[in-house]
């Protein structure tokens, strides 16, 4: 079978890529520019084309007949790779029903990590430990792997590790054995115009999973819920239990072991001790060089929690951001007053522009406005007068943390 993946340089479509590949599929798809993942794709021999057209697809398409294209949400109802397969009778879905479909053939029991922060984190714990205690695995995380490649099929495999996205709802199609909620907090408002329009899309698959671990602050957040099999933790892990920087990190990987003694009984020590030793993943506080860190994070309360990590390692915390989405500016806007404090400078980028609702672009200076402290923030642009700046906080022994979801990250990897 021949699957073409438009948008493959997604964070959550490489990884399909990856999946299908390894289940022994013919694999090929675009995307509108060149980054990690097309990268990691490509040294797969992943063919992959950097124009989205109509001509492009139909030579793809007389050269190896598409049987299957799945594309990403961002795709327009109209754009032509997409009329393309429509109009040559060729399957098209989103990325969900590929999934969902496969784990089902395979005859895996899913083991999904959901939520608004922290997925792709603690899917990479889940992926670290099963690595290290010789549990073999099939997953898929929404993010390139310093051990490993971003999903991966294994036929011995028993549990698929899955990064559920409730964007798009994408969650929704599946059916869990077991979901592992990391953090729960209104997010995507151009998917969900309200925050109970939120809390019912996890509502609902919280009733699709057969078994539900989440803090005690998450399932304060979502009731009321129905009956649903649920353990409840309000426990905060120490640096003495799980030594990794960032109360966010330790809690992450608490779920992680509690989870895995659930589902193995392996001792619960041990797996902190595994998970103490846990690689990172790809754009996750990952270091790039010394004192330089790139991290994902573009919701206030994902930016505290990245900065309390980061103090942990060095008092004098430099962050370099870009929002993300104009859209979703208007709704976290209020969040960034105190979601910068302990820092000692930042660099305001304008808002990387996505799915957009045609509302007026909010500024540097205007988002810089809503800190609690004003002067600790200046309007920046990614070019050489930044990447100077940069050095010299390097230089000066503070650490910079390049934050957003955006091209800043391959601007500084390419710059830096």
């Amino acid at each position: 079978m021949h699957i073409y993946i438009s948008g493959i340089g997604g964070t959550g479509m490489g990884p399909l890529a990856e999946l299908a590949l390894d289940a022994g599929y013919s694999v090929s798809g675009s995307d509108g520019r060149e980054n990690s993942m097309t990268r990691e794709l490509a040294d797969r021999g992943i063919d992959i084309v950097y124009e989205q057209t109509e001509e492009s697809i139909a030579a793809e398409h007389l050269t190896n007949p598409i049987d299957w294209f799945i594309y990403t949400s961002a795709l327009s109802d109209d754009h032509p790779e997409l009329k393309f397969a429509r109009e040559h009778g060729i399957r098209v879905s989103k990325r969900g029903e590929f999934l969902s479909e496969f784990i089902r053939n395979h005859n895996l029991s899913l083991i999904a990590i959901a939520g608004t922060h922290g997925k792709t984190t603690t899917t990479g714990m889940f992926i670290w430990a099963a690595g290290k205690l010789g549990l073999p695995i099939s997953y898929s995380v929404g993010s390139t792997l310093p051990f490993g490649p971003s999903a991966k099929f294994d036929p011995r495999s028993k549990y698929f590790i899955y990064e559920a996205d409730e964007y798009d709802r994408n969650f929704l199609n599946f059916y869990p054995d077991i979901a592992v909620f990391p953090s729960i907090e209104y997010d995507h408002p151009d998917i969900f115009p309200t925050v109970d329009d939120y809390k019912q899309a996890f509502r609902d698959f919280i009733n699709q999973s057969k078994f539900n671990i989440m803090f005690e602050r998450d399932h304060q957040f979502l009731q009321p819920l129905a009956n649903a099999d649920t353990e409840v933790f309000e426990h905060q892990a120490t640096r003495a239990e799980i030594d990794l920087p960032g109360q966010t990190n330790r809690n992450n990987a608490y779920l992680v072991a509690q989870t895995l003694s659930t589902i193995d009984n392996y001792p619960v020590t041990k797996l902190h001790q595994v998970l103490s030793s846990f690689a990172g993943a790809g754009r996750r506080f990952e270091k790039l060089a010394p004192n330089l860190y790139s991290d994902y994070a573009h919701h206030p309360s994902e930016i505290k929690a990245t900065i309390d990590m980061a103090r942990e390692l060095n008092p004098n915390v430099v962050v370099v951001y870009q929002p993300h989405q104009n859209i979703r500016q208007y709704e976290v806007r209020d969040g960034y007053k105190d979601a910068f404090a302990g820092v000692k400078k930042i660099y305001w980028l304008p808002t990387y522009l996505a799915r957009e609702d045609g509302r007026p672009v909010l500024t540097p200076k205007n988002l810089i406005a809503k800190l609690a402290d004003k002067d600790l923030a200046e309007p920046a642009e990614m070019n050489e007068e930044l990447s100077n700046f940069i050095q010299s906080h390097i230089a000066a022994g503070e650490l910079v943390i390049i934050m957003g979801a955006g091209p800043v990250d391959d601007w500084a990897r390419n710059m830096l």
